[in-house]
């Protein structure tokens, strides 16, 4: 009798335990690790063939006391290594585990590895390789509570993968979750029905459940086993139970047809599913339709269940078009779906409050590292008598207060957008602290920016109110919800002030008083234009003509350009980031500004300013608020360093120069004591540098012009 562990994801370990006991395994033990049965070598055998819901199965050939290093090592050693693989076969060890004396899986693997090739080196044998790409063999050694165990990798990495999928969307779901979503979604019980998955990207959902229906052996294909080079293994005992397989799955007719339904809008992802599903020979079961959920009908001739995965995650992206979709197909479930079962699995669980409906069991499971719930919902009369007649129920507009500021505010921008021809602009900045988000508008696209709630505010009501933001905003203001970006800005402690947060790799050109711009509005949390400081840029634009100008901290190079378009005679533009440098410069070529006198420098600008040597007549500054960048030899703080700023910016101004600084630190306090004492006048022009957009808000930044007496 052997003994073995089955792994799965999070979540899935009970369902498994149900399989194994199905397929004949003995003395099943759930534990948070896996599940653990035992049986014969064709039970095993047959678990690899037939198991949907496990990843791995590992046989045990040993066990001991794992306290330290030596203890591991003398476990490691009390296995017969040679009579489970032979010297010229590669081998790896997996690590899992760790305690005080064993701190990392890699000590742990290398500890267990020299007692294997010690193993044979003391028997006479040839030392055999270690592989962890091409490995024969794979063993497993798991610490747990100062003990190991040493397993054989039975059936190999990957068990859940079936073959089918040569191709996956953005965010595929492994085949033995999708199969543990089948079974906890009721479709099962009753086949005959009609199966629905409205967004089903590259099929995986669909295809498990016919598989399922059809009662098929999930691994008959597999090639590569991990029991192949093992000296235990018995092939007649294994073809033996491959051909059982092979002739269950084949004489197996179920006896009603059994047809499944995919949408999705990506059509490019639906082809995907296509070939994925004529690869598991399920063509002709799955009926795909390249079509919006939102706008799904009830096209099937008796109720069934509806399954899907919506996008979520990183793929925060599609958040906004998901609230929009979300809200819309509460009221399709429950004008057309009556007596359906609906069981939705996301990692963003507040989309389910805008379906408005009633979870009747909800079930917590992992994919990869997400946090994930798989909801179920009967459409039955009760459900339906809390409908509604259009999606726009989950938000009622005469009670948006967000939706009522926010027409406010665009009908008093209106005229001075218009009269300024003005193309990005901000038209919310949590006017309302209840709605925590900053809204702006670049050219025909909108950018949602979810400030950090305050800690006493539930998750549940923050999430509830920025879905209010993100589901009203496109609407009031006549934008596509495609052309939606959402940023979440948290406030950063000891980081950089720029952080990418997606890599679209998109940009746009935006104008502002006659400068082109590129922006990017997808993957950073700041677009590469400062839109508070549009006004700085025209009063330090005006002061540049005929002027040698400097641009520290420059970032994209805004100021540099605006300057440059209003004949400064030379600019030099200064910037830590070599990203943000060559942004400039571009900004530069898109408006054919070319030359000597336009010099860019990549330098931590502090150091750089020390060092400087030409006389600027116009220097315009603005330090993040706090920086600890690697390239520093040391933090920054403004309110701390911006007299040491200042004073060795004063050492290569011109006579009859000027400073403008500026900075978006809160409440910052200027000192005037130490600016006296450098013979310098600071006059704060905060007032005259915030523009319509910005007149609510007296903290998004202060400037000041700094002069000689």
């Amino acid at each position: 009798m052997y003994q073995y562990l089955a792994l799965t994801s999070v979540g899935i370990e009970p369902l498994l335990a149900d399989e194994l006991t199905n397929l004949g395994a003995q003395t099943v033990v759930q534990k948070p690790e896996g599940v653990y049965f035992q049986g014969d070598l064709s039970l095993g055998y047959h678990v690899c063939l037939w198991s949907r819901l496990a990843s791995r199965v590992m046989l045990k050939l040993g066990e001991g006391s794992c306290g330290n290093k030596d203890e591991l090592y003398k476990s490691a050693m009390s296995v017969e290594w040679s009579e489970h693989f032979q010297s010229e076969n590669t081998f790896a060890i997996d690590f899992v585990g760790k305690s005080e004396e064993i701190r990392n899986s890699q000590f742990g693997g290398l500890t267990v590895k020299d007692a294997v090739v010690d193993h044979f080196r003391d028997r006479g044998l040839i030392r055999p390789s270690v592989d962890k790409t091409a490995t024969d063999i794979t063993f497993q050694a798991r610490l747990l509570k100062g003990e190991v165990c040493f397993y054989l990798d039975f059936s190999g990495r990957s068990l859940f993968r079936r073959g089918y999928r040569k191709d996956s969307g953005a965010a595929p779901l492994k085949e033995n979750l999708a199969a543990a979503l089948v079974t906890r979604s009721g479709w099962l019980t009753d086949t005959s029905k009609p199966l629905v998955d409205p967004m089903c990207g590259s099929g995986t959902l669909l295809i498990e459940a016919v598989s399922m229906a059809f009662k098929q052996a999930p691994s008959l294909n597999k090639k590569q086993w991990g029991f192949s080079y093992w000296q235990g293994h018995d092939d007649e005992l294994y073809q033996a139970q491959l051909l059982d397989a092979k002739q269950k799955t084949a004489s197996f007719k179920p006896d009603h047809d059994i047809k499944v339904f995919g949408l999705d809008l990506d059509s490019r992802v639906l082809k995907t599913a296509q070939q994925n599903a004529r690869l598991a020979n399920f063509a002709h079961h799955i009926d795909f339709q390249c079509t919006d959920a939102s706008k799904m009908t009830n096209r099937y001739e008796q109720a069934g269940t509806i399954l899907f995965n919506p996008p979520y995650g990183e793929r925060i992206g599609d958040l906004p078009e998901l609230v929009e979709t979300f809200a819309a197909l509460g009221q399709v479930f429950k004008q057309q779906f009556a007596d359906w079962r609906v069981a939705v699995f996301t990692a963003s669980t507040e989309l389910l409050s805008l379906l408005k409906l009633a979870s009747f069991k909800r079930y917590k499971l992992k994919n990869g590292p997400l946090d994930c719930q798989l909801a179920l919902y009967n459409l039955d009369e009760k459900q339906l008598s809390k409908g509604g007649s259009s999606g726009e129920q989950a938000f009622a507009e005469q009670d948006s207060a967000f939706a009522n500021r926010l027409k406010k505010n665009i009908k008093q921008l209106k005229k001075w957008v218009k009269k300024e021809e003005i193309a990005c602009y901000r038209v919310y900045d949590a006017d309302i602290p209840e709605y925590n988000a900053a809204i702006d508008i670049y050219n025909d696209h909108l950018v949602i920016q979810e400030y950090a709630a305050p800690a006493n505010i539930p998750e549940d009501k923050t999430a509830k109110r920025i879905q209010e933001v993100i589901y009203w905003a496109p609407k009031v203001l006549g934008i596509e919800t495609s052309k939606v970006s959402l940023k979440m800005r948290r406030k950063q402690k000891g980081s950089n002030q720029y952080q990418r947060v997606a890599t679209e790799q998109r940009t746009m050109i935006v104008e502002e008083y006659g400068a082109k711009l590129i922006v990017n509005i997808w993957d950073y949390l700041d677009t590469g234009l400062f839109l508070d400081h549009r006004k700085t840029r025209q009063i330090v634009a005006s002061k540049a003509r005929n002027k040698n100008v400097l641009n520290l901290f420059a970032y994209t190079g805004s100021v540099s350009l605006q300057v440059a378009l209003h004949g400064a005679s030379a600019v030099t533009t200064v910037d830590m980031s070599n990203t943000y440098l060559n942004w400039a410069k571009e900004n530069f070529a898109l408006n054919n500004l070319d030359g000597n006198q336009y010099e860019f420098v990549q330098a931590d600008c502090l150091q750089w300013l020390k060092q400087a040597k030409d006389n600027f007549d116009l220097i315009f500054i603005d330090p993040p608020t706090f920086s600890n960048s690697k390239r520093m030899d040391n933090t920054f703080d403004v309110q701390r360093d911006h007299v040491a700023v200042i004073t060795d910016a004063l050492n290569c101004l011109s006579e009859g120069g000027e400073i403008i600084f500026t900075n978006n630190k809160r409440n910052f306090k200027m000192d005037f004591d130490q600016i006296e004492t450098l013979g310098l006048v600071a006059k704060n022009i905060s007032d005259q540098t915030r523009d319509m957009d910005f007149k609510r808000n007296v903290h998004i930044h202060n400037s000041w012009s700094i002069k000689r007496k």
